[in-house]
């Protein structure tokens, strides 16, 4: 490792990676002619301005995040064996805090492994690379994956929009293995399908096993309705708890499809109905016919994808809140969700209550929450807690 290419920071630009920060901007960085030439998310030696090594970590030139740390140690060795380690670790966590083998497996930072998601669906592994250092890592990952893991497949779902701020094209594709269709998952004592190949991101959403919990236990005995329902994580789980009677909404149709298949899988198709249609609308539709919930979930898509949309994606979050809020019923609660990391925890309860005051609604909020342990958070990275819920009983 001493033939890798040498970051120097410049002058009084070391001290936030000294103490742990993952990450280095473009702007902390002397660039020379040299580093111009450095191939893209390859391993780089990282020093201060006066030679202090910091450690090794992967360089992307042509990103804001221009270093990515990978380890403290500048001799460390990026390579099979190193990851397996990382990954071995993140086993071993998520073992010891789940009885089965279904949940976020990699959850970048956190678990040492900058951009890289990986889900884990029993046998199958659900890869994400979001950054220059992992997708060029992709062949020592999928050895390192098949070695601890012995996976019947690898997928790359590496078709997020956030790959374009690193240079990287858009593709999915089996890397390792074969998957003929969707993948069973297991939460909380159900079963449901996710796509790992057409679904929305890697075919399914642990970070809401926790507030699926919860909510089911409200929904004991009480009428739901479930937006932006996916494959029916909230609704099919509510009905198992005791739900009287469960409304599934979305637009995707073949997300009602694998959420109508869960119902039927699961026992619980008598009390579960879909409904295909755009959330706001139908929320709206469904509210001026007089229709009422007992619990109401809003878990919609990021409405701020980036900082330019936060004024207009905040003000989503406060018309969804009045909405949502116009269709519960009185004594009922209301269950709404954020996973725009732009949107801090403050706005976003700014934004819910906004919204209770235009519906003309009061009430008390009974629990605020983020993702499942699963999804950790780099203590130096806390915008990287992106998930934010709140549950409200209004009056």
């Amino acid at each position: 490792m001493t033939d890798l290419p040498t970051i120097r920071l410049q002058p009084g630009r070391d001290k936030r990676v000294a103490a742990g920060h993952p990450w280095i901007f473009s702007n902390e960085i002397a660039m020379t002619p040299d580093l111009r030439e450095v191939p893209l998310g390859a391993p780089v030696r990282v020093e201060s301005a006066n030679g202090k090594a910091l450690g090794v970590g992967g360089f992307n030139r042509h990103a804001l995040i221009a270093v990515r740390m990978l380890h403290r140690d500048p001799g460390m060795a990026i390579d099979t064996a190193f990851l397996r380690r990382r990954l071995a670790a993140a086993v071993a966590l998520r073992d010891g805090l789940f009885d089965r083998p279904f949940y976020r497996l990699i959850h970048a930072e956190a678990d040492g492994l900058p951009g890289l998601i990986v889900d884990r669906y029993g046998d199958v592994l659900v890869v994400q690379s979001n950054t220059a250092l992992m997708d060029r890592l992709e062949a020592p990952l999928c050895d390192a994956l098949e070695d601890l893991l012995q996976p019947r497949a690898i997928v790359l779902r590496n078709d997020s929009a956030v790959r374009g701020l690193e240079g990287l094209a858009e593709e999915v594709r089996v890397a390792r293995g074969a998957l003929d269709g969707p993948v069973a998952v297991e939460e909380n004592g159900a079963v449901f399908e996710a796509d790992p190949l057409g679904g929305q991101k890697t075919g399914w959403f642990f970070d809401q096993r926790d507030n699926r919990a919860f909510v089911a236990k409200l929904a004991r005995g009480r009428r739901m309705i479930d937006v932006y329902t996916h494959t029916g994580g909230f609704g099919i789980q509510a009905a198992l708890a005791g739900a009287t009677a469960v409304t599934l909404v979305d637009r995707s149709a073949p997300s009602l499809e694998l959420a109508a298949k869960a119902a039927a899988a699961n026992g619980v198709a008598d009390r579960v109905t879909t409904a295909r249609g755009e959330a706001f609308a139908e929320i709206e539709r469904r509210g001026g016919e007089g229709e009422r919930w007992e619990v109401v979930v809003v878990d919609p898509p990021a409405f701020v994808k980036s900082k330019k949309d936060l004024a207009a994606g905040s003000r989503g979050y406060a018309k969804l809140a009045r909405l949502a809020a116009r269709i519960t019923a009185p004594g009922g609660f209301l269950c709404t969700f954020s996973c725009s990391h732009h949107v801090d925890p403050v706005l976003f309860a700014e934004q819910v209550a906004r919204g209770l005051v235009d519906a003309g609604r009061t009430g008390r909020i009974l629990r605020q929450s983020g993702a499942g342990p699963d999804h950790p958070v780099h203590p130096l990275l806390p915008e990287s807690a992106y998930l934010k819920g709140i549950v409200l009983q209004l009056d």
